[in-house]
């Protein structure tokens, strides 16, 4: 492109965002008049998305597969381990005592519903703190969103119907895909193997693209610009996740079909 183009095309960046954001309009809520809820909007989106290029990178967050992907030797001698049972349950816990707080908290009786969804072996302690964090300041802001949207006016295009039914899709997938996982391996093996069924044949991590769809599920259900860009940012996360995750089943076995992408199939 000539260079003398870019002044041209500055001049038009203004008129797109301004017509991004009377699309968005019709599908979201104004937003919220908080400047703690629209700072943590942006902070959230790049933090997810910055984990998204570390995973792809080679720094990983210690849970499952890659609980010790840096190697024993470069984990201090004190650092806390707990198994990924309790691990997830420190994870969930937060957030789920948040979400049931706000029928105390909130009870305006809006049917607009939030829902909250979200794998084998040691976990991280500290890990299981930030995953644990990030649920549940993700769950109580969506909710005070929420909260400080009562009042202002519906956007003209209703998609709760489409997140409910895009959420249980997510969640019937997710725990499809987990109960295969879970079942291939017997009782006392430890070993891992390549998973089959499901859409296992086509991609590495199906689980991890359900948990997408569902997010994308309550992101519609809230009609939110916080919930809305922490799904993008969820997305790219678990997209540079699914990626590690596919390299790391290459380099550990040598018949692992080349065909199976990470996380969309026939496309990434």
């Amino acid at each position: 492109m000539p260079f003398h183009s870019y002044p041209y095309l500055l001049k038009l960046f203004p008129i797109w965002v301004s017509a991004a954001m009377d699309v968005l309009s019709a599908f979201l809520f104004p937003p919220p008049p908080s400047t703690f809820v629209n700072v943590m909007t942006v902070v959230s989106t790049t933090a997810l998305a910055m984990a998204g290029l570390s995973e792809i990178n080679g720094k990983h967050l210690q849970y499952s597969k890659f609980w010790n992907a840096n190697g024993a030797s470069k984990l201090s001698a004190e650092e806390s381990k707990v198994s990924s049972k309790y691990g997830m349950l420190l994870a969930y816990t937060p957030a789920f005592l948040a979400g049931a707080a706000s029928f105390w908290l909130f009870p305006s009786g809006d049917e607009r519903v939030l829902f909250i969804h979200k794998y084998s072996s040691k976990m991280v302690l500290k890990t299981a703190i930030q995953i644990s964090l990030s649920y549940f300041m993700s769950t109580a802001i969506m909710i005070y969103t929420q909260h400080l949207s009562q009042g202002l006016p519906e956007p003209p295009i209703d998609l709760k119907n489409i997140g409910v039914g895009s959420f249980l899709i997510g969640i019937i997938g997710n725990f499809y895909h987990h109960y295969l996982l879970s079942q291939t391996r017997k009782q006392g093996d430890t070993a891992y193997k390549i998973p089959k069924g499901g859409l296992f044949s086509f991609v590495v991590c199906p689980h991890y693209l359900f948990e997408i769809i569902g997010y994308f599920g309550f992101a519609f259900i809230s009609q939110e610009l916080y919930p809305l860009c922490f799904s993008i940012g969820t997305a790219v996360y678990l997209a540079g996740r699914s990626y590690a995750t596919r390299k790391w089943y290459i380099s550990k076995f040598e018949a692992f079909p080349n065909n199976v992408k990470a996380l969309l199939p026939f496309v990434f």
